[in-house]
């Protein structure tokens, strides 16, 4: 090689090299796309309340219109106890969590799918489009919280007897750990989906029986022993019921249960992403 395109190599602004390892992930090169970040996560906003009648109103009446059904039928019909608080009170601060990790997982889970026009034409760090969603739904998430706060506020001037302590100050160890959950679970679903597409339609289902499991609809402490013996194994359920107990007072806070709920979603995060950056190599050749 001459000494002049030496020189001319040296001046290029980016390099794209193959990658020969798992954990081949330039995560200090995610930095330079924070705006591209941005970008994705107004994107989403926009996209998904664009042309619709009510906009953004749908954060609230979604989680308002589900609680309600979930105090119909659960509350008045099959009569589950909601350790005496009223039914709404009772379902929406696990619901309002429940529906970050469920939008999380379901939207990352697409990521290769939905993009792949984009991905085959412009280069850029595939993790952007799943941060950018992860971002996008704890946004939702907190607006969905203040709909919470304001029925906390209506019942608290109305009388009823709400038991909040410090738990509150660690409710964020609460929040991130189940994004970080509904993150993980959708790399893994994204990128076994490259292979097998019948995964990605069997995620709803999943999600649901795992709802059903994870104290949305019922209090741990109203359950037996048999089924509190396999309820403990479930992540969600510490989560849930911490983030109940630290605002409501009802409900478990466990410490030994969060710590096994961020262990699990440690190691879920970091098989997920070496399971992502290896299936973002080739997955334009097999999608």
């Amino acid at each position: 090689m001459s000494v002049d395109s030496e020189k001319s190599e040296q001046y290029w602004d980016l390099i794209i090299r193959s990658r020969v390892s798992w954990w081949d992930i330039d995560l200090k090169g995610l930095t330079k796309f924070k705006e591209l970040i941005f970008l994705f996560v107004r994107r989403d906003f926009v996209a998904i309340y664009k042309q619709t009648i009510l906009g953004p109103l749908w954060m609230f009446l979604q989680p308002m219109l589900t609680v309600m059904l979930f105090a119909l039928v659960f509350g008045r019909i099959a009569n589950i106890p909601t350790g005496g608080l009223p039914p709404l009170l009772f379902y929406l601060p696990a619901y309002v969590l429940w529906a970050y990790f469920s939008e999380c997982i379901n939207r990352i889970s697409l990521t290769f799918v939905s993009n792949r026009g984009m991905f085959g034409k412009v280069y850029f760090p595939r993790l952007v489009i799943p941060i950018s969603v992860f971002f996008s739904n704890l946004f939702k998430f907190f607006i969905q919280l203040i709909l919470f706060l304001l029925v906390y506020v209506y019942y608290l001037f109305n009388g009823v007897k709400l038991n909040s302590g410090v738990e509150l100050f660690f409710t964020p160890l609460l929040i991130l750990c189940i994004g970080v959950l509904g993150f993980s679970g959708g790399l893994m679903v994204t990128s076994l989906t490259v292979r097998f597409r019948d995964i990605n339609l069997l995620l709803s289902f999943i999600i649901q029986l795992l709802m059903y499991g994870s104290s949305i609809i019922f209090s741990y402490n109203s359950m037996g022993p048999s089924i509190q013996a396999i309820l403990k194994w479930n992540p969600f359920v510490w989560l849930i019921e911490g983030f109940r107990f630290a605002f409501l007072g009802v409900g478990v806070w466990s410490w030994s249960g969060i710590l096994y709920a961020w262990m699990v979603a440690i190691f879920l995060l970091f098989f997920s992403i070496l399971l992502f950056s290896r299936v973002e190599k080739k997955f334009i050749d097999t999608i």
